[in-house]
């Protein structure tokens, strides 16, 4: 038998698999990211078993010894995996064998690499979700800098893709913060969900030794035990919860980064993107292209495809483990690893790009942005809305016939089409009055938007705090 190829199960087999189907069935270059958290699960379950007598202290200590080496020869880059080894699991459980002879085989006792691989995969996603989380906040960090820096630029805002009413571009930016508070609530919800302990189920039926499994849980910072031994090792929820996170904060920056691409071209001409987060083109030499916020936009795409993948793989699977499961890490994998370097792009072009303020004020005057105004001001004089609303679409009506903005239409002009407009009524049509008056908690009036500030920078600090909280020493 060829040795480079014998399994820990292969007791049972008279004839292995070929190498083609050997590498098929293996995960070991895709789990490999978590042979910190396997290391790490390993030293706590060597204790336990030391502690509760089921191995002897000195084999704990040779275990915790090898395990140790291992983990500086990873994280220095001078460890050897081997083809033999189907999942980071058997790699690290292969070296310790080596290391420290017999006693490294003991480590396996009362564990399966069922409840294994579903101990390292919720310490990932529990370590993740608070990297994901700092990086959402980073990108909340450089929205409110940009806003704050912008308190009184006035923008056209949209519905439908068309110029509707004026507001305070921080009031925009703000916007993409709440969406971002939701994120990590989302991250926040995936980290509780796998905050759960399963080691100790071993394969689905838990294990005869009186080993400790609550001891295991507090010194890996679990908050609780998995109390179903079956579902322990078959639970991937907490897999969705994080994609399903990931998923949604990439629709919010696709949608941010829609925006930038919208406002950085010279029909908009809202923004300019710094050269660093900007391209050129092969043949036309003027081009300057918003490529990194086009590319954060496409990847959403994949990101929504990685759920796809894991919420089809798992919709089938019987109870308890299946190696269909195997498949779960590569999606999610991708999923994170995307939304990670999305955050750092979109707060790099959004830190860096150059906002024109002018140019944004210069948009607010033409598109009959004022006609609700005016509508509310007739409201305001005793007439129903809806009647005022006719009143104004004959104005907005005749000012596209002529070619003329509401700017350059008379009071005498307007009380042509209704009486009850009153003398006070041009100072409606300014973009300063139309943004002041809209006052409302959440609106868009300078007053409101630095009360949103306030609230949505205590929200950022409880974040941070929770982040910090949680995060290893």
């Amino acid at each position: 038998m060829d040795e480079e190829y014998d399994k820990a199960w292969s007791g049972r087999f008279d004839r292995l698999a070929d190498r083609f189907t050997d590498e098929f069935g293996a995960s070991l270059p895709v789990d490999r990211r978590m042979w910190e958290e396997d290391i790490r699960g390993s030293i706590a379950h060597a204790r336990m078993l030391a502690q509760t007598g089921v191995i002897s202290g000195e084999d704990a200590a040779r275990i915790e010894e090898g395990l140790s080496a291992i983990y500086r020869d990873i994280r220095d880059g001078s460890f050897e995996f081997s083809n033999a080894d189907e999942d980071i699991h058997m790699a690290i459980e292969r070296a310790l064998v080596d290391r420290v002879g017999p006693a490294g085989g003991r480590l396996h006792t009362a564990r399966s690499r069922n409840d294994q691989v579903a101990l390292d995969t919720r310490m990932y996603v529990k370590r993740t979700a608070l990297e994901l989380a700092a990086g959402a906040n980073g990108l909340r960090t450089a929205l409110l800098a940009v806003a704050d820096a912008h308190p009184g630029a006035i923008m056209p805002g949209y519905t439908h893709l068309q110029r509707a009413q004026p507001v305070l571009f921080a009031h925009h930016l703000l916007a993409y913060t709440w969406m971002l508070a939701r994120d990590v609530r989302r991250l926040r919800f995936a980290h509780d969900s796998a905050d759960s302990m399963p080691l100790g189920s071993a394969a689905l039926a838990g294990t005869p030794f009186p080993i400790d499994r609550g001891l295991v849980a507090e010194r890996l910072g679990f908050g609780s035990v998995a109390e179903n031994s079956m579902d322990a090792v078959s639970d991937r929820d907490f897999l969705v919860d994080l994609t399903y996170a990931c998923t949604v904060a990439m629709v919010h920056l696709s949608r941010l980064c829609e925006e930038l691409v919208l406002w950085s071209s010279q029909e908009f001409a809202f923004v300019v993107m710094d050269d660093a987060w900007a391209t050129g083109s092969s043949i036309m030499p003027q081009k300057k292209n918003p490529d990194f916020a086009e590319l954060v936009r496409g990847k959403t795409g994949r990101v929504v495809g990685d759920l796809t993948a894991l919420l089809v793989m798992l919709k089938g699977l019987p109870l308890a483990y299946n190696k269909d499961m195997q498949e779960d890490k590569p999606a999610v994998f991708d999923a994170v690893d995307t939304l990670a370097d999305s955050f750092v792009a979109v707060a790099g072009m959004v830190g860096t790009m150059r906002v024109d303020e002018g140019r944004m004020r210069a948009a607010v005057r033409g598109g009959f942005m004022a006609a609700t105004d005016l509508a509310d001001h007739l409201v305001g004089q005793g007439v129903p809305f809806r009647d005022a609303h006719e009143v104004i679409g004959r104005i907005v009506l005749a000012c596209e016939a002529d070619g003329r903005a509401l700017e350059d239409v008379s009071l005498d002009e307007l009380r042509g089409f209704s009486p009850e407009f009153g003398e006070d009524v041009l100072a409606v049509i300014s973009a300063d009055a139309a943004v002041s008056r809209r006052s409302s908690r959440g609106g868009s009036s300078p007053d409101a938007v630095s009360d949103q500030f306030g609230v949505a920078r205590g929200r950022l600090e409880a974040d941070r705090e929770w982040v910090a909280s949680r995060s290893p020493e």
